[in-house]
């Protein structure tokens, strides 16, 4: 049905890597959501006055804060594919986090007051009216239709937000589920208050069900908050998408090797790139800059980036310097197996040969940067003294 949909609402609906086409996916899920939003609050609203249901009133509350987080969703796809302009030359791609920041919020802020309402009832012993077996049950129908429409919405949601790499689609579709959880626990308390109702016992189940729920809702929403954040704070790139950028690079004839890479991501579509490919130092200087032109104009075709380059010249050689980094590699692996290093090339002075080069220290390596700078010093002394180390010590941007 959802494929029938795209492919009836959405020209090119395939072409999801396509900015425009991309949104189009954003708003229709966006308009599908708002209409079974619709339509859950009103039941639900009208079933919980009924029969006095406060676990059924707080359900229809959060479905109209439901109705609120689409229409989020639907400001933020239009606003995420704003045009660049002087204040934000990088576009407005990061809008879309934000959204589903300020979705995972309002759970969390849902979570609170059904916890404070539940709380209350327990406190204040106020019953649900089962008296009227008509309304009873109605409710359990229309509680049993919300629960189809909500496990509908966010199986399309979830759905969209694959197709689309979408994390406020992401967060749209948890919180659906939420209400699916939330709801079928409603339903199942109602039936059990019901029946014990019936045979004169009087336990308020509902509200105790609605602090269960609160608490659940709760946790999901301190969930969706830390990971709808985490790519405005700054996430590391897809690891995947950086073996294949770098393996397409070392295809090129000519590139001995390519490191510090780093991403920038301003959005799904929005994403810059820079990393520096090693060059053997003998190559025409010429020659060299329309190698890294041309490399960075098909990776930043196909993979839809903007790639910048840097070149960094190797000496092949030169026999002293591959003899002092075979040696260099040969420290690194006896302190650290994880350590890597590059830019490896000697300046010949009147106080000896200093040679420079940047380690790559990784976040799970426990390593002293000072003990390991003075490690390798006394190593290169053994060697021969007239080479001075000179290091710099990389982050490792990829993770």
């Amino acid at each position: 049905m959802l494929n029938l949909l795209r492919k009836t609402f959405i020209k090119d609906y395939t072409n999801v890597k396509d900015p425009i086409v991309r949104q189009k996916h954003g708003v229709l899920a966006t308009i599908l959501g708002l209409i079974i939003n619709l339509l859950t609050f009103a039941f639900k609203l009208l079933v919980g006055i009924f029969v006095h249901s406060i676990s059924i009133i707080s359900d229809a509350m959060n479905n109209l804060s439901d109705l609120g987080t689409s229409t989020i969703n639907l400001i933020g796809f239009k606003l995420s594919n704003k045009m660049p302009d002087k204040k934000h030359p990088f576009g407005y791609g990061r809008i879309e986090y934000i959204s589903g920041l300020i979705v995972s919020i309002i759970i969390i802020i849902v979570a609170v007051v059904l916890g404070y309402t539940s709380i209350s009832r327990i406190i204040n012993n106020e019953i649900s009216d089962y008296t009227n077996d008509v309304f009873v049950i109605v409710t359990f129908v229309i509680l049993g239709v919300s629960i189809l429409f909500k496990l509908l919405q966010g199986l399309i949601y979830r759905k969209m937000s694959k197709i689309i790499d979408s994390v406020l689609l992401k967060a749209s579709s948890q919180d659906s589920f939420n209400d699916v959880i939330s709801t079928t626990a409603v339903l199942i308390a109602t039936t059990v208050e019901y029946i014990i109702y019936k045979n004169g016992i009087i336990v308020n189940i509902d509200a105790w069900m609605g602090i269960a729920v609160s608490i659940f809702v709760l946790i999901t929403g301190i969930r969706l908050t830390i990971e709808t954040s985490s790519p405005l704070i700054g996430n590391s790139p897809d690891h995947d998408l950086i073996k294949n950028i770098t393996e397409d690079i070392l295809k090129f004839e000519g590139v001995l090797g390519v490191h510090d890479t780093i991403f920038h991501s301003y959005g799904v579509n929005v994403t810059f790139v820079t990393c520096h490919v090693e060059i053997d130092a003998n190559d025409n200087f010429m020659k060299a800059h329309d190698l890294v032109d041309e490399i960075e104009k098909e990776i930043s075709i196909k993979y839809r980036l903007v790639l910048t380059t840097h070149i960094d010249p190797i000496e092949t050689n030169n026999k002293e310097i591959n003899f002092l980094k075979e040696k260099t590699k040969e420290l690194l692996e006896t302190y650290n197996n994880h350590l890597t290093f590059h830019d490896f090339r000697f300046k010949y002075t009147d106080k000896g040969t200093i040679v420079q080069f940047d380690i790559v220290v990784p976040y799970e390596a426990k390593i002293d940067c000072e003990d390991l700078y003075n490690y390798i010093i006394n190593e290169y002394k053994k060697i021969d003294e007239k080479y001075i180390p000179s290091i710099n010590f990389d982050n490792d941007f990829i993770g």
